[in-house]
Parts: structure tokens; sequence; C-alpha cells
């Protein structure tokens, strides 16, 4: 059986990227690794093992062209109205909030937020499936 543990996605600015994932979902390094001509940097929090692979390529000046492959990455929360609530206290600029309603049944209720280098992310209610 396999295990999903990381994903892996490229930013420019270390500091920055760490600081967002730090403030929003509490994630800390886990594990840096300074290569020749770029870094590792493995992110986690105690909710889980699953890792945020930040690769920073260190001659890379120009944003990333995300293209129209990449979707999101999602984190579930407790309240996500106190969540929404912390973000925009933050500065973290959340979009609305949305509830998902299936055959007039409550099915998600989330938001979405961009990191700095523009990845989305959907924050999601702890819900159904959503846990």
């Amino acid at each position: 059986m396999a295990k999903a543990i990381h994903m892996m996605i490229r930013v420019l600015d270390e500091t920055r990227s760490v600081a967002f994932y730090r403030t929003a979902f509490a994630l800390e390094v886990a594990e840096r690794l300074d290569f020749d001509t770029f870094v590792l940097v493995y992110l986690r929090n105690a909710e889980s093992d699953f890792e945020l692979e930040l690769t920073i390529n260190k001659e890379r000046t120009e944003p990333y062209d995300l293209g129209d492959g990449y979707g999101h990455i999602a984190f579930c929360v407790e309240d996500l109205d106190a969540e929404h609530a912390r973000f925009e206290a933050e500065g973290l600029k959340p979009r609305k909030i949305v509830e998902f309603v299936r055959d007039g049944v409550l099915y998600a209720r989330f938001f979405f937020v961009q990191d700095p280098d523009g990845y989305e992310i959907e924050v999601l209610q702890k819900h159904g499936r959503y846990h």
C-alpha cells in the first residue's frame, strides 16, 4: 500500500515562503537540505506527517509560470470562520467563505488563499470526508 508523504512546489524566496506557511498553517521546518544549485525545505506540523517540500533554485530570479496544470493543496481546520478571521488579521488576504451544497446537503465549507508565489490553497472546515 502506498502512503502520500509530500508535495513539492518551487518558490523564489525561502524566507517569505516559510513565513507564510508558518503563519497560515503552523508548518515548521522539519528539514533543510542545501545543495550547490538548490535548497530543499520540508515543512510539516503536528497534525500530519505529510510534508510540503519547498524547492528554491538558487539562480532563479523570475517568478515561476504556474501554468494551467496545478490545482491546489488543501488543509482542513476545526473552525473555518475563526481561521478566515485570523487570515484576514494576518494580512494573508483570504477569499470569501463558500458553501458547497450537493443534493440539498452541505458538502463542504471553504475558502481559498494564495501563497507568495501564487499557489492556490484551499482551507476547508472539518466536515464529512474532510477531516
